[in-house]
């Protein structure tokens, strides 16, 4: 096997123009800081130095005719003097204790009466020598005659040091700062450079902490024996090629959001052993021309360097849309991206050992050169999970919290239709903090019920407090939807009902089909819009009005009946024509406002529609009629306790002639 290539040397991206301007910004106030500092450290050397007295020429020369004179050095045209000592000096400066000889011992002044030398500072004339200028200023030769005059030429490292220090200072800090920018400007052309290498992120391995196989995934058994090809391919690919056989190049991960796409293609480089380099359709896209290709080409040459190895492009419909829609045509940036990944495909050799996987939610919209064969001809489809699956995915992710005894994984399962894994692991998550929330060590079976219903709509809103008026509206519309569900044969049976706010329900009625459900009939679907019309329907009979609260009901039942008449080809009148996609427009139209049928048949539709929604308001309005009483007792009942669990609502409906659904009669439906 190849050796693997360092993910640290391999992945290295430069930080961007953002990060080069803030490290610019940081570096200009390095110097001006370092400025101010040696300013300030040479003023102070400054200061120091010019500590000595100075003394002007016509008072040395008073004080020599004085005698008060010992020595002057002269070196150049600066002079330091060194006055006699003298007693009980006022200003000292420099300070020498003087001691005498006393016999065969010695004695050292220690008294307050310490003779004192003085040290002072002055300059001559430049043009004359010391001895004219101090004649001139009145000084007789015989008083100069008693100083001792030592003249020392100008020299030596502390002196050139001293005369050169303030021209020196301002040329290196200068050159210090031309240094930091050269390192910055050629920092920058790394980083700009840096925008064409790939940002995949890499799994070795060697990397334990984060590997997955296939038992870290629940369900998807079909998808798994498919990929089951992919690893062993990776594993031996001789047995393949000897035969002749040639592995697919891509693999399409398709499923809906939160299916374990991504997981199950880790878990393909986890059971195959081999580097796994993932990145996001969205990553190969920058605002400059080419960076899209430039990664691409990065990406697949450090995946051959790695080999064997996968890679993975997470939501590939970023870059891997239908080509010819774009405002630059060809030219687009995006449009770039995806030939370079096509030309990339196109390249790979059967030896190479590199397989590609990308993950989509919206196949329909993919260019069909991606899709062909040679290409991503290997398609996934993962399906949400059933019962069993949901039981099996719960048990992963609560294998590392403490579940009470009382908790039933089986129910959960039950009471989770339509959940992808990513809900079941934030349910278990969301039990697991109701439990810390309240002090609790183990998780229950309580708060796991709880979860489910704060994922599919959001916390108890207890703040959200109702007026008594709009307590019995809500306890009305939501008895209305429980009652209409209950009564209709073929709607889902009721499994709690509460006026609790959540989300941004002002109360709720969970319905949940007895089995999981593949597809929906007809009369399922017209059923459902009845359900929807009851709380709309409870609300005009017993209080004469409608408030704003059915407002969603409305909207997700005529979405419903307009999907029966145009996808669904469930319209007598128009009959089995689809006319519109999945996407909600019209399926050979370029434009979202372009339509491939006539303005009478978008009449048509229309009145199918309204038809379906008046049939339903009947229904509703004919089943709250009939059994006016036992809409009466939920209501009441809600008002009172706020929330009724499946049991409590069966018996008060049974209480008045209304059996509950059980499994054989959705056999005998069947």
């Amino acid at each position: 096997m190849k050796k693997q290539k360092n993910p640290k040397e391999s992945n290295k991206n430069g930080g961007g123009p953002r990060k080069g301007r803030f490290a610019i910004l940081n570096t200009l106030s390095g110097i001006i800081l370092a400025l101010i500092f040696v300013t300030g450290t040479y003023s102070l050397i400054s200061d120091i130095s010019g500590s000595t007295p100075e003394v002007s020429l016509s008072q040395l020369a008073q004080d020599v005719n004085q005698s008060k004179v010992a020595k002057i050095v002269v070196q150049g045209d600066d002079l330091t003097i060194t006055y006699k000592p003298s007693l009980a000096s006022t200003t000292p400066v420099l300070t020498t204790p003087i001691t005498a000889s006393l016999g065969t011992g010695t004695l050292s002044s220690t008294s307050p009466a310490t003779l004192e030398l003085l040290t002072k500072h002055s300059t001559k004339e430049s043009d004359s020598s010391l001895t004219e200028t101090l004649v001139r200023y009145g000084v007789s030769s015989e008083k100069l005659s008693l100083v001792q005059i030592d003249i020392q030429g100008p020299g030596g490292f502390v002196y050139w040091l001293a005369q050169l220090t303030p021209f020196l200072v301002p040329l290196l800090f200068i050159g210090l700062i031309i240094w930091f920018l050269t390192r910055q400007v050629k920092g920058a052309g790394v980083q700009a450079l840096s925008f064409g290498q790939s940002k995949a992120r890499i799994i070795l391995p060697e990397d334990t902490k984060q590997k997955v196989t296939f038992k870290d995934v629940a369900g998807a058994k079909e998808a798994k024996q498919e990929l089951l090809e992919i690893v062993d391919f990776l594993r031996n690919p001789k047995k393949f090629i000897e035969i002749g056989a040639q592995i697919p190049k891509g693999v399409l991960l398709m499923g809906a959001p939160g299916t374990g796409k991504t997981l199950l293609a880790r878990a393909v480089a986890g059971e195959a052993g081999v580097a796994f380099f993932s990145i996001s359709g969205s990553e190969f896209v920058e605002m400059f021309v080419g960076v899209g290709a430039s990664r691409v080409r990065d990406l697949f040459k450090m995946a051959k360097e790695a080999s064997p190895a996968i890679i993975f492009v997470d939501e590939i419909d970023a870059v891997g849309r239908v080509r010819g829609g774009g405002v630059g045509g060809g030219n687009d940036e995006r449009e770039q991206t995806l030939n370079q990944i096509l030309v990339e495909m196109d390249g790979f050799e059967p030896t190479e050992k590199v397989i590609v996987m990308a993950a989509t939610n919206r196949p329909d919209v993919l260019d069909p050169a991606l899709l062909r064969p040679g290409r991503f001809d290997r398609r996934v489809t993962i399906d949400l999970p059933d019962r069993h699956d949901r039981e099996e995915i719960l048990k992963i992710h609560s294998q590392k919290k403490p579940l009470a005894e009382d908790v039933n994984l089986v129910v959960i399962a039950e009471r989770t239709p339509g959940f992808s894994g990513a809900d079941l692991y934030s349910l278990m998550n969301e039990g697991a903090i109701l439990a810390a929330r309240e002090s609790r060590v183990k998780v229950a079976q309580f708060d796991l019920i709880r979860a489910i219903e704060k994922v599919m709509l959001g916390p108890e809103r207890k703040s959200h407090i109702l007026s008594k008026k709009e307590k019995e509206i809500t306890a009305y519309h939501e008895a209305g939807h429980a009652l209409v569900s209950s009564v209709l044969m073929y709607a889902d049976p009721v499994h709690k009902i509460s006026i609790i706010s959540r989300g941004r329900a002002a109360g709720y009625t969970l319905h949940l089909p007895l089995e999981d459900r593949k597809m929906q009939s007809k009369k399922e679907f017209l059923d459902d819009i009845a359900v929807s019309l009851g709380g709309y329907v409870v609300e005009k009979q017993t209080f004469g009005d409608v408030t704003t609260g059915p407002s969603n009901d409305l909207q997700v039942s005529t979405a419903l009946a307009r999907d029966m008449v145009t996808k669904y080809g469930m319209s007598d009148k128009l009959g089995a024509l689809a006319f519109e996609g999945n996407g909600g427009r019209a399926m050979f139209g370029k434009g979202l406002e372009d339509k491939e049928y006539s303005e009478k048949v978008s009449a048509d539709i229309d009145a199918e529609v309204s038809r379906i929604m008046s049939e339903a308001f009947a229904r509703a309005e004919k089943v709250v009629t009939e059994h006016k009483a036992a809409l009466d007792a939920i209501a009441k009942r809600l008002i009172e306790v706020e929330t009724i669990e499946r049991d409590e609502y069966e018996k008060i409906i049974i209480a008045h002639g209304i059996q509950p659904k059980k499994k054989l009669d959705i056999e005998h439906q069947a």
